[in-house]
C-alpha cells in the first residue's frame, strides 16, 4: 500500500499501554502483514532503522513498509541525531512508528517527532473514586463484585490505575463468573508493596539475568526506586525463598508454607518454585551476597550505587558451575 497519507513518523507513548498497542494496532492494520518490520531498541540502533526506512523507499510505492521500534527510550543522544537528520529528508515509501514503553529521556526525540510527524500520547488519568473505577472495571470484564471488594482492592494496590486494572483481570479470571468480594481479594491480590519488584523478583527466581537487570534499569528510570530500594526488596524475597525451601525440605505443602510465613497462598507457591531453580548453598551465597551490597550501598564502597546493585543482581542469578574437585 501507498504510504503518502501517512506521517513519515510516529512517536507512541504514555502510561496506558492497552490503548497504545491499539493505536499501533490501527497504524500496523494500515499495511500488508508482510511489509511491516518490528525491531527493539535493545538490539537496533537508530542508525540501523533508518538505513531501513531508506533502503525500503528504493522500491517506491509498491515497497512501502513500516519500520516499527519498540522501547525508544532507551535510545541516547546520538540515535536522536540519526532520527533527526532522517526527518530532513524521509523516505516517501516508508513509516517510522517508534514506541515508548516507559518516560522518554531524550526530549530532543519528542521535538523532532512532534516537528516532522506526530507524537501520539496516551495517558491514564487518575480517577477521583478509584473503588467506583474499579467496579466499573469488573463490570467491564463481565464479573460480579461489590463495593467493599472494590475497596479493598485499592487499600492493597493504591490507585495506579494499570495496577489496578491488571488485579482486576486476574481476579475476574480466576472467579469464572462467581461473586467476588473482600475476601477473595485479599486473599489473591497483591499489594503495591509487592508488585513493584514483582518482575525483578520473578526473573531472578528463574535465573534469567538479562530479565533481572532489565527489570532493575525499568524500576530505576520509571519508578525512581532508589537502589537500596530495590536491594531490599529483593533481599527479603531471598530470604523468603529460602525459608520456603527449608520448610519444603522438612515436609511442608504450600498451605502450610503460606501459613508459617504468614502470606497468601499465591506468593507461596510463587516461592516454592522459585526454591526449586537453587541449591541450599546458592541460596546461602545469595543472602551474604546482598547483605554485602547493603553495605555498599551504605557507604562501604566508592561504586555508583547503580553499579553495585547491577553487579550484586548479577552474581544472585547467574548459575554458578560447581568447582571440580581436585
Amino acid at each position: 500500500m501507498a504510504a503518502d497519507d501517512l506521517r513519515p513518523a510516529y512517536l507512541l507513548l504514555g502510561s496506558d499501554r492497552p490503548k497504545i498497542r491499539r493505536a499501533l494496532a490501527r497504524l500496523r492494520a494500515r499495511f500488508t502483514v508482510e511489509s511491516v518490520d518490528l525491531l527493539s531498541a535493545d538490539t537496533t540502533t537508530a542508525a540501523e532503522a533508518v538505513a531501513g526506512c531508506n533502503a525500503l523507499g528504493l522500491f517506491g510505492d509498491e515497497g512501502a513498509r513500516l519500520v516499527v521500534v519498540e522501547g525508544v527510550e532507551r535510545w541516547r543522544a546520538d540515535d536522536v541525531e540519526a532520527i533527526a537528520a532522517y526527518l530532513e529528508s524521509p523516505s516517501g515509501a516508508s513509516v517510522l512508528a517508534l514506541v515508548a514503553e516507559g518516560a522518554v529521556r531524550q526530549a530532543a526525540l519528542v521535538q523532532k517527532i512532534e516537528k516532522a510527524g506526530q507524537v501520539l500520547r496516551f495517558d491514564v488519568p487518575k480517577p477521583r473514586d478509584p473503588s467506583g473505577w474499579v467496579r466499573a472495571e469488573f463490570e467491564r470484564v463481565g464479573a460480579r463484585a461489590d463495593a467493599e471488594a472494590a475497596r479493598a482492592l485499592v487499600d492493597l494496590v493504591g490507585d495506579d490505575v494499570m495496577e489496578l486494572a491488571s488485579e482486576v483481570d486476574k481476579l475476574a479470571t480466576w472467579a469464572a463468573g462467581e461473586e467476588i468480594g473482600r475476601r477473595e481479594v485479599e486473599a489473591l491480590a497483591v499489594s503495591a508493596s509487592d508488585t513493584f519488584v514483582w518482575a525483578l523478583t520473578d526473573a531472578w527466581g528463574d535465573r534469567d539475568c538479562a530479565r533481572v537487570l532489565g527489570a532493575c534499569e525499568s524500576l530505576l528510570e520509571r519508578r525512581t526506586k532508589e537502589p537500596f530500594a530495590i536491594a531490599a526488596a529483593l533481599a527479603g524475597y531471598v530470604g523468603r525463598v529460602r525459608a520456603a525451601q527449608r520448610l519444603a525440605a522438612d515436609g511442608a505443602n504450600a498451605a502450610e508454607v503460606a501459613r508459617r510465613l504468614k502470606i497468601k497462598d499465591y506468593p507461596a507457591k510463587k516461592a516454592l518454585g522459585h526454591a526449586r531453580n537453587f541449591s541450599p548453598d546458592e541460596l546461602d551465597a545469595a543472602v551474604i551476597r546482598l547483605a554485602g551490597l547493603d553495605a555498599a550501598l551504605k557507604g562501604a564502597s566508592r561504586l555508583t550505587a547503580e553499579l553495585e546493585l547491577e553487579r550484586a543482581l548479577v552474581d544472585v542469578s547467574t548459575k554458578r558451575e560447581p568447582v571440580p574437585a581436585t
